[in-house]
């Protein structure tokens, strides 16, 4: 009787997994949109920059803006995590605010300044409402929330008015400079302007 040939232990071999697919197609689609911009491009044309099929992306992305949604929520987390960096040496509320508006002031002007292509991406992102956009300007009314907490447990800012209405209003403040479609009117003088409203908001805010 024939022996029977054991089957190998070693498995096929197998391609890349969806998740490098998707990494492949969010480096070539930033790269692309950094060329081209966002609204120039189709996703047809990231699928020949790419050499996939335009319903071979479609099977990872549904649309062209989820595509975008993932890069712009990318580099709106990497604002955060510097905002974030910049606060945490703060020894007061009152430094936190300061730093967390300059420290948003600064990030945004680099990015349209430095990457004008994909700041057009947080324009559209801002202009239709999407969530990653949404997200982060929720991001930016809790912290102020919370500085402004810490401020009035810590006696340097004053406590009658309501904290829904302060937090706001000094969210009103940041709008012009970082807000993606506000800011690109509001670019002279930034560092000036962000001094002298973080101060006038500061002696607003003292007891």
């Amino acid at each position: 009787m024939p022996m029977t040939r054991e089957s190998s232990s070693i498995p096929p071999a197998r391609g890349p997994s969806e998740h490098d697919v998707r990494d492949q197609i969010i480096a070539a689609a930033s790269e692309y949109f950094r060329l081209y911009g966002y609204d120039k491009t189709t996703v047809s044309d990231l699928a020949k920059s790419i050499g996939f099929s335009k319903a071979y992306i479609y099977k990872f992305f549904g649309s062209k803006q989820a595509i975008g949604e993932v890069i712009c929520a990318n580099r709106l987390d990497l604002i955060k995590a510097m905002v974030d960096e910049r606060m945490a040496v703060a020894t007061s509320a009152s430094e936190r605010l300061r730093r967390m508006f300059g420290a948003l002031v600064e990030a945004s002007s680099d990015l349209f300044f430095h990457d004008r292509k994909l700041y057009d991406i947080a324009a559209a992102s801002a202009r239709e409402d999407w969530p990653s956009a949404l997200s982060y300007m929720a991001h930016i009314r809790e912290l102020i929330k919370q500085i402004l907490l810490e401020g009035r447990a810590s006696g340097e800012f004053e406590r009658k008015t309501p904290l829904d209405e302060t937090t706001n209003a000094i969210y009103l403040v940041f709008q012009p400079y970082v807000a993606p479609l506000l800011l690109q009117h509001n670019l002279d003088n930034t560092q000036q302007a962000t001094n002298h409203l973080t101060n006038l908001m500061l002696r607003s805010l003292a007891p």
